[in-house]
């Protein structure tokens, strides 16, 4: 498999994470995230939104979005329950996390960090706060829950996790949020894990 990728992107990261705990290889292909001059040339002809992640299978074929390729890559493991309303559930936290977490949170932390420009403080702010609506949301589900869905670590998990665990490069206190620290720590622990800059 070949995935073209991104090291800061948490998006990346899940793919990532998820090929190491089913210990699959693939080749690394880096591309920007700042700079997407070269993205339709690289990439238009195997994902129409010309994003990353995106994985080219061994046979040719090609997936974008993140869940999508953690649902094809979990497929009869642990990671994605069979159990019709469990596998439900997971896919509820994966919408949660691409409507609620990543524009927010993933943004801000893109400002931040990953941009020269000075951000808009204005919009910092409404990202932030949004971010802590979001946060304060998880909060309140792992404070009664030690995984998001099926009472196990599941490709939902891998999906929150990805941008969450850095959350404060975008300037968000987790210190606020001790279930979710908490809940940081055993996903850190399962089996086969690697940090983001590996």
């Amino acid at each position: 498999m070949r995935l073209y990728d991104s090291s800061i992107s948490g998006n990346c990261y899940k793919v990532r994470l998820i090929c190491a705990h089913l210990e699959l290889a693939y080749e690394r292909h880096e591309l920007s995230v700042t700079d997407r001059s070269n993205r339709a040339e690289v990439i238009g002809h195997l994902n129409p939104a010309q994003r990353v992640p995106t994985l080219v299978l061994d046979d040719g074929r090609s997936l974008g979005e993140s869940g999508a390729i953690l649902t094809y890559l979990a497929e009869g493991t642990p990671y994605l329950p069979e159990d019709r309303f469990d596998r439900a559930q997971v896919m509820q936290w994966m919408f949660f996390e691409q409507y609620d977490l990543e524009p927010n949170i993933a943004v801000a932390r893109f400002l931040l960090k990953y941009v020269d420009e000075e951000p808009d403080p204005q919009l910092i702010e409404e990202l932030q706060a949004k971010g802590h609506k979001t946060l304060a949301a998880l909060e309140r589900h792992l404070c009664e829950h030690p995984f998001l869905a099926a009472g196990k670590y599941t490709i939902a998990d891998i999906a929150v996790f990805g941008y969450t665990h850095v959350a404060d490069e975008g300037g968000f206190d987790l210190d606020a949020y001790p279930a979710v620290k908490r809940w940081i720590q055993r996903v850190q622990d399962q089996p086969g894990h690697v940090p983001i800059d590996a």
